[in-house]
């Protein structure tokens, strides 16, 4: 251990990127079940966009240090350690406090990557690929022949399910984009391209596939979870899994919130008996504490990136003094993959 302090980017208040400090703090202990992981690379979720803002439904007390997951090295082991052990490479998962040089988490929330795998992929993996597979595998029922509407699908999670769904045969991907990167999402398996900002998507889906589509990925609500219900087919399902139209700028709008609220779908189940339709709610950040859930999909996730399956995108890597250019990128909609950040970019370099 090079340091006795670790980095770390800490949220201070709600608002702006000015939110975002970098302090050094003591490096942790683990205690019995745990490990301290000497981080690599931590990747930026919509949460901590809205955290920030103080938009979001979890948002840890102040001051906070967010991050969902990370990837990194085994620095330290506390008692009772079995499956891990110091040096090895992991991607790890919490309810948020990884956005340090040395995280503190425990075994149960560690996971070995494959060798090939690196930091950067490891960091791009959990949130996004985990929230994808058990979306369209778990409450989708993916299978041949269906289709299914990917929103942001240069996006993290637009990446990871567009590639899960060409592991299945016949499947057809529809996926809203801004013009400049269909190329990149028709490079990624999308099989209709839709520029959302200057067509109606649920009509262009409707000129190719008049009954509609099988599955809805939804991360925006409001109005568009209205839209994405009524493009089901019979025994289709939607399944909701965030609010992105909330976020529309560094900082929190009222108006927005109102807007979404307001014009989301209430269901009825009454309703719902003669639509033969299904919705669904799903929350990454309320199973960090499944580990029985999460381990056999990481580890489906890990065989099939070994098989040359699936293979996370990077968008760009920026370091923690860099934060509010990294979150402006993804509130920006510039992004085209997953936005990493890390602690030492010339220690990234050098594990490569």
């Amino acid at each position: 251990m090079s340091s006795q302090t670790s980095k770390t980017l800490v949220l201070t208040g709600f608002g702006g990127y000015d939110k975002m400090k970098v302090e050094q703090r003591p490096i942790p202990k683990p205690g019995k079940g745990q490990v301290v992981v000497n981080v690599k690379a931590s990747g930026i979720n919509f949460a901590e966009l809205m955290c920030r803002q103080g938009t979001y439904t979890r948002i840890p007390k102040l001051p906070a240090v967010l991050g969902l997951e990370c990837s990194g090295v085994v620095e330290n082991i506390g008692e009772g350690v079995q499956n891990l052990k110091k040096g090895q490479r992991v991607l790890c998962a919490s309810d948020f406090g990884l956005w340090t040089e040395y995280a503190l988490t425990s075994e149960e929330n560690c996971f070995p990557i494959p060798d090939a795998m690196t930091f950067e992929e490891a960091a791009a993996l959990f949130v996004n690929y985990v929230t994808a597979h058990m979306m369209l595998f778990d409450f989708g029922n993916l299978r041949r022949g269906k289709s299914v509407l990917v929103h942001m699908a240069a996006g993290g999670v637009g990446i990871a399910a567009t590639q899960l769904c060409k592991t299945v045969p016949d499947v057809t991907v529809f996926g809203t984009a801004s013009a400049s990167k269909h190329d990149a999402i028709r490079k990624n398996g999308v099989t209709h391209p839709i520029d959302y900002r200057t067509k109606d998507y649920v009509q262009e889906i409707r000129n190719i596939s008049p009954k509609g589509v099988d599955i809805v990925l939804d991360p925006l609500n409001g109005a568009d979870a209205v839209k994405g219900y009524g493009l089901l087919k019979p025994m289709g399902k939607i399944v909701h899994f965030g609010a992105a139209n909330v976020v529309s700028g560094p900082k929190r709008s009222l108006w927005n919130l109102a807007k979404v609220y307001f014009a989301t779908k209430n269901y009825s189940p009454l309703f719902m008996l003669s639509d033969n339709k299904a919705a669904c709610g799903y929350h990454l950040g309320h199973m960090v504490d499944e580990p029985e859930l999460l381990k056999p999909v990481i580890e489906e996730l890990c065989e099939m990136y070994q098989d040359g399956k699936i293979k996370p995108i990077i968008d760009s890597v920026w370091s923690f003094e860099e934060i509010g250019s990294a979150m402006a990128r993804m509130h920006d909609r510039q992004n085209i993959g997953k936005v990493i950040i890390t602690p030492n970019k010339e220690s990234l370099k050098l594990t490569a």
